[in-house]
């Protein structure tokens, strides 16, 4: 059974874990989860045939201060090229192909999770 409240950090690791059912459900296998270096935090790495797919998740509860892909700031992005592209080269990765997703998650009113997945956003 779903939990009816979620502190922040709860809440944003519930919607890592169902964002990461999901893409598993549609192909994609994980290779990382919160990969961590200094310079910053990528919440889950995928391979998705060919293609390493780097993903941000944003979860909310609502909208009142903007979607969850509002808060992908040019700063933000600019940091996820960089933190990509760090994982490459320590994964002995060069050269192949690789884009970075968002997924935006939303606690709904049921207690369960609404997934929309944005690919190649940057």
């Amino acid at each position: 059974m779903r939990r009816a409240y979620y502190s922040l950090k709860e809440l944003g690791n519930a919607g890592e874990e169902e964002v990461s059912k999901y893409l598993e459900q549609k192909g994609l296998r994980i290779l990382d989860r919160n990969w961590r270096i200094k310079d910053g935090e990528i919440d889950l790495i995928c391979e998705d045939e060919e293609t390493i797919v780097f993903v941000e998740v944003k979860t909310r509860r609502n909208n009142l201060f903007g979607t969850p892909f509002d808060a992908i700031t040019p700063e933000k992005a600019f940091r996820l090229q960089r933190l990509a592209l760090a994982w490459m080269a320590t994964s002995r990765r060069w050269g192949q192909e690789y884009r970075i997703d968002a997924v935006g998650v939303w606690l709904n009113e049921l207690g369960t999770f609404d997934i929309e997945h944005r690919k190649a956003v940057l």
